[in-house]
């Protein structure tokens, strides 16, 4: 790379590790460099399961300064995108009130049926299409108003990415797509004080939100940043890392009078398809769909489904236990086996954030696990057929319910890369898979900055750049694979008729409310 063409700076901050991205934007399409990646690891404390911050801002200075270095000159802006929900409150002078709990943190456990007493769901879907998942920033608040006083002396309210943007540059401020995953916005573009009141919220800690591209001013010199990165311009970009990496996929490969779903493939799998107005049907919310802010005032009607977290887990359960397995090992491993025939739920509530992933999933499997659930490759295999059987579900729901026709799949992503994974999606789905870009959410991030520098210009033309980087690959539907998809869908959905019916003995009279947990970043 060369300081030739304007350089734009993507810090993409996901849940396992971070990563600042070099990109450069010309009639080219895009090119892109990864600078620095670091891990990203939450921090356990006597009151629960904490981010990082401190640890992940040193890591975006660090970041930006090998950024400068490696394009020998000044780049044009930074921005910084990350998962959504999670948010840091600060005082009236501007201090961080303590590290931003982690959303797998246990003290939101039943928040969201407490909170159906005061407004109930079908209420909060219509005023903010946002599928009740416990979460949501909203039932974290609602937690956090109970538990601590840390809420009372809040003077601000600020998301993962808006914390990064106000260190860097002074400048306190919110952006629509994080917004749209907090439960807390109204689908009008305004918080919802009915919903913020009920939850012990004030108001005024939250900002107004900002739309993507906007400027917001440049690096603080307190930072100490080179000389090539001082006074860099911070531009906000789609801070919601899932609108970053759909303004990326190859959404066009379809046939006339079909569209192609997306699946934002990393610790979580974020299925869904783009339209121009939200669904706040009772039937969209029952089935878990929620409605999030996307790019130039597009809509991700999406699914939030398990992801590779699974894996993830359940590698560190068998590290514990003094076996190491590399991610791509696992992967490698599990491609040459047959199918293990096991039918797993991946959204069952007890993966959400379980001590030990591989007992849980061997207590949803129960004696029909055999030996398979103890073999880490057969278990590795059984979790991505889970995640195909979950994406042939969500498609189906995702088409009744828009009133749509997929026909293709664009995989995004860090599973983009995962050919097992996309395999199985296009056998268990009956489509294409177009897998790639992999680096998606910084493509999306830079391409935002690139249109706030004018570089380019609206949605069409910003996907236009896109395709002409992306190069997806190409996975065919193998109907010969030898697994009955639909079999294995009914013995999933008798799991959950097992899990949410009544005890046998159970007393006559109105019962608890056991709807099964949706759950959506």
């Amino acid at each position: 790379m060369t300081a030739a063409k304007p350089h734009y700076a993507a810090v993409d901050l996901g849940a396992e590790t971070g990563r600042v991205v070099v990109g450069a934007v010309d009639d080219d399409g895009i090119e892109l460099r990864e600078v620095h990646r670091f891990p990203n690891r939450p921090v356990r404390l006597p009151d629960g399961l904490h981010w990082n911050v401190l640890g992940i801002f040193s890591d975006v200075i660090a970041g930006l300064e090998r950024a400068s270095a490696e394009i020998g000159g000044p780049l044009a802006s930074v921005g910084v995108d990350s998962w959504g929900v999670d948010y840091g409150l600060f005082d009236v002078d501007g201090r961080l009130l303590g590290n931003p709990y982690h959303y797998r943190d246990a003290r939101t456990d039943g928040e969201r049926e407490r909170y159906a007493q005061f407004v109930s769901p079908q209420r909060q879907y219509e005023v903010t299409g946002t599928a009740q998942m416990p979460i949501n920033t909203l039932y974290q608040l609602a937690a956090h108003a109970r538990a601590e006083r840390t809420l009372e002396r809040a003077h601000t309210l600020l998301m993962i990415p808006d914390i990064m943007h106000y260190w860097l540059c002074g400048v306190q401020a919110a952006e629509f797509t994080n917004a749209s995953t907090t439960g807390m916005l109204g689908s009008d573009g305004r918080w919802a004080a009915e919903l913020l009141a009920a939850a012990g919220v004030p108001q005024h800690i939250l900002r107004a939100p900002l739309e993507a591209a906007t400027p917001l001013g440049r690096t603080r010199p307190a930072l100490g940043l080179g000389a090539r990165a001082h006074g860099l311009r911070v531009v906000v970009p789609a801070t919601h890392d899932t609108a970053c990496a759909v303004l990326a996929a190859p959404l066009h490969l379809t046939p006339a009078g079909e569209i192609c779903a997306f699946i934002s493939s990393g610790t979580w799998s974020l299925l869904g398809v783009e339209l121009e107005q939200p669904i706040r049907s009772e039937a969209a919310r029952d089935a878990g769909f929620t409605n999030e802010r996307g790019v130039g005032g597009s809509v991700r009607f999406l699914r939030n489904i398990m992801g590779l977290w699974l894996v993830q887990e359940c590698r560190r359960a068998w590290h514990r236990d003094g076996a190491d397995y590399s991610y791509d090992e696992l992967t490698a491993r599990a491609a040459t086996i047959p199918t293990p025939g096991l039918a797993i739920d991946v959204d069952d509530p007890a993966l959400l954030h379980p001590a030990d992933m591989t007992a849980a999933i061997r207590a949803q499997l129960g004696p029909a696990g055999g030996d398979a659930a103890g073999d880490p490759v057969a278990l590795t295999r059984a979790i991505f057929e889970g995640l195909a059987l979950q994406y042939r579900r969500s498609i189906a729901d995702a088409e009744r319910l828009a009133d749509v026709r997929v026909g293709a799949i664009a995989i995004v992503g860090g599973g983009a890369r995962n050919a097992l994974l996309c395999q199985l999606a296009a056998d268990a789905c009956g489509r294409i898979v177009y897998a790639g870009p992999p680096e998606a959410s910084a493509t999306g991030n830079i391409l935002v900055q690139a249109a706030a520098d004018r570089a380019v210009h609206g949605l069409a033309e910003l996907r236009a750049f896109a395709r002409a980087t992306a190069r997806p690959r190409a996975f065919e539907p193998n109907a010969s694979v030898g697994i009955d998809w639909a079999a294995r869908m009914a013995a999933v959905d008798a799991h959950r008729r097992a899990e949410t019916a009544p005890p046998a003995t159970a007393p006559a009279g109105p019962q608890p409310n056991r709807q099964r947990m949706r759950r959506h970043v």
